[in-house]
C-alpha cells in the first residue's frame, strides 16, 4: 500500500504494528499519542490553509458533525469538573481524571477531525485493518495452542504501565485467559478482554468487506470471524451478523416492493404475534443463560448504578466510578455500561454529551448507507459502537477503536466532496 502524505504514513504504521506494540504494552499509549499529534496537525493544517505543504492542505472545512462531537465532547470535561467539585475530589483527583478525558472521551472528536480534514484515504485504513488480521492469524496457532501445552496466560506487564491508566490489563501481555465461570480458555489477542476483542473483530470483518484484493479480504474476514468465536463473546455473534448485514439492507428503504413485504409480515406478525413473542423471550433467556454469572453482575451493577444515580447525583453525576460490593465480585459501579456509567457518573448532562452526537452520526450513516454503498463501513461501524456501549465503557476502549473513527471522519469528508461536486 502507497502512502501519499505523512499522515497516511503514521495511520498505516500504526496499523500494521498493531502486534509488535502490543508485545511491548504500547497500545494503551499509541491512540492517544497519535489522536493529539494527528488531531494538532488538522488544525494547524486548518489554520495555515495554502501556507502548509501541498500533501497536508486540509480537504475542506470541518463538517457539521465533527463539531457536534467536538461540543459533545467538551460538555463532558464540563461535567466531569462540575462532578468533582460537587463530591469534594480534590484537585488532585480532578487533573487525573481531566487527563483521562483527554486519554479517551477526548478521541472519540479527535480522530472524526482528522479523518474528515487531513488527506487520509479510506482504502489506506481498509488495508491497515487486514494487514492487523493476517498478523492475527499468523500468531493465531500459537495462542490457540497455549493453554493445551503450558504456556502462561500472561506473559508479562509492560513498564509503560507507569504512564498512568484504568488497570494492568491495559499494559499486559497476554496468550490467552480462563474463563473464571467455567475454567474454560478464552482468547482476547490485542485487546484488554475477550468481549472487547469480539467487537474488534466485527470491525475487522466490516474493514475487510471493502478490501478489492480478494487475499487480503479474506483475511481480514478470517481474522474478524476467528476473534469473534475465540473471544466466546455473545455480543460478538449479535454483532457479526447485525452490523454486517444491517447497512446492506438499507438501500431496501428506498424500495416500494420492500415496504409492501414488510407489511406483510407485520400482518402475519399479527396474526403469529403470541407465538413470536414466546419465542424471543425464549432467545433472550438462552443469551443470557450462555454466561449467567457475567449477566448477572452486569445487571446488578447497572441496577446499582441506576438507583445511586437517582438518589444522590441526577445532574452532573458522581464524578467517578465507585468500588462495587462482594455481590458485584467488586467491579467498579459506572463500569461495563456506558450509558449508565454515564448517569452514575457524569449524570444527565454526560448523557446527553453522548447521545445526541451519537444519534446524529448514526441517523446520519443511516441516510447515506440507504442512498450509496459508501455508508455502509461507517453504519456498521456506528451499529458496533453502539452495541458495544451496551456492555462496555467507551472512553476507556476508544485507544482501540481509532481506525473506525477515522473512518467516519473520511465518511464525512467524502459526502461533503460529492455535495459539494453537486
Amino acid at each position: 500500500m502507497i502512502t501519499n502524505n505523512p499522515a497516511e504514513r503514521m495511520i498505516y504504521k500504526a496499523m500494521i504494528f498493531t502486534w509488535p506494540l502490543y508485545a511491548v504494552g504500547a497500545l494503551y499509549v499509541v491512540g492517544p499519542v497519535l489522536a493529539w499529534i494527528l488531531g494538532g496537525l488538522a488544525a494547524l493544517s486548518l489554520y495555515l490553509g495554502p501556507a502548509i505543504r501541498e500533501d497536508l492542505r486540509a480537504t475542506g472545512r470541518v463538517p457539521v458533525l465533527v463539531w457536534v462531537w467536538f461540543i459533545g465532547m467538551a460538555v463532558m470535561l464540563v461535567a466531569l469538573w462540575v462532578g468533582h467539585m460537587d463530591w469534594g475530589l480534590g484537585t488532585k483527583q480532578t487533573i487525573k481524571s481531566s487527563i483521562g478525558w483527554a486519554k479517551g472521551w477526548a478521541l472519540l472528536a479527535l480522530f472524526p477531525l482528522i479523518g474528515a480534514v487531513l488527506p487520509i484515504r479510506r482504502e489506506v485504513l481498509v488495508r491497515g485493518q487486514c494487514m492487523i488480521g493476517m498478523g492475527t492469524l499468523i500468531l493465531a496457532p500459537l495462542m490457540l495452542i497455549a493453554p493445551y501445552i503450558g504456556l502462561p496466560e500472561r506473559i508479562f506487564v509492560s513498564p509503560l504501565k507507569a504512564v498512568g491508566g484504568p488497570g494492568p490489563e491495559y499494559f499486559s501481555v497476554y496468550l490467552f485467559t480462563f474463563d473464571p465461570a467455567s475454567w474454560t480458555p478464552r482468547w482476547q489477542f490485542y485487546a484488554p478482554w475477550s468481549p472487547f476483542a469480539a467487537l474488534l473483530g466485527v470491525v475487522m470483518v466490516l474493514f475487510a468487506l471493502e478490501e478489492k484484493d480478494r487475499k487480503f479480504m479474506l483475511a481480514g474476514i478470517a481474522a474478524g470471524i476467528l476473534m469473534i468465536l475465540a473471544s466466546k463473546s455473545r455480543m460478538g455473534l449479535v454483532g457479526l451478523v447485525a452490523c454486517t448485514i444491517g447497512p446492506r439492507m438499507m438501500p431496501l428503504l428506498l424500495k416500494t416492493w420492500a415496504w409492501h413485504v414488510t407489511a406483510s409480515v407485520a400482518a402475519s406478525a399479527a396474526v403469529l404475534g403470541t407465538a413470536a413473542i414466546t419465542l424471543a423471550n425464549d432467545a433472550v433467556s438462552t443469551f443470557k443463560g450462555a454466561r449467567a454469572d457475567s449477566t448477572r453482575v452486569r445487571e446488578t451493577l447497572q441496577r446499582i448504578a441506576w438507583e445511586r444515580w437517582q438518589n444522590e447525583a441526577v445532574w452532573f453525576g458522581h464524578g467517578t466510578v465507585h468500588p462495587g460490593p462482594h455481590v458485584v465480585e467488586y467491579m467498579p459501579i459506572g463500569s461495563h455500561h456506558t450509558w449508565y456509567g454515564l448517569l452514575f457518573v457524569k449524570g444527565l448532562v454526560g448523557f446527553g454529551a453522548l447521545l445526541v452526537p451519537m444519534v446524529w452520526h448514526t441517523l446520519f450513516a443511516m441516510a447515506d448507507a440507504a442512498r450509496h454503498p459508501r455508508g455502509r463501513l461507517p453504519m456498521g461501524i456506528l451499529m458496533t459502537i453502539v452495541l458495544l456501549s451496551f456492555g462496555e465503557n467507551l472512553e476507556i476502549e476508544a485507544y482501540m477503536l481509532w481506525p473506525a473513527l477515522v473512518l467516519l471522519g473520511v465518511h464525512l469528508r467524502e459526502v461533503a466532496d460529492d455535495q459539494q461536486d453537486s
